[in-house]
């Protein structure tokens, strides 16, 4: 199994969890997919995107779980990042972890497998 990571605000996870669907953040429905990291990838996404922001947390996502429509695509530094094409069902979600700051505002996203 191959996991992938989704740092959002709580609430945001809160009311998809309600509607049993995430849409995406403002800045995943602008750039058409949801932003995902890998476990690698998801401390570097937390420290340049997310400084600063109180109340996050971590999804977890299996990738045979979401098919064709996760692309594996070149950003940051060329590094291929995982990219979902349509609507996470909350029911795929495996886990959520909270993602605490640390005393430089970073979000501490924990250890990930």
């Amino acid at each position: 199994m191959s996991r992938i990571y989704k740092i959002l605000a709580r609430r945001d996870w809160e009311a998809a969890w309600n509607a049993q669907v995430y849409e995406g953040s403002e800045l995943d429905r602008a750039d058409g997919f949801i932003h995902f990291s890998t476990a690698e990838q998801a401390q570097e996404t937390a420290s340049r995107h997310f400084r600063g922001q109180a109340g996050l947390v971590v999804l977890e996502v299996e990738v045979d779980d979401l098919g064709d429509a996760l692309r594996w695509e070149a950003s940051r530094g060329g590094q291929l990042f995982p990219h979902l094409y349509g609507a996470l069902p909350a029911s795929l979600v495996r886990g959520v972890a909270e993602a605490p700051l640390d005393p430089d505002g970073v979000p501490l996203i924990g250890v990930l497998p």
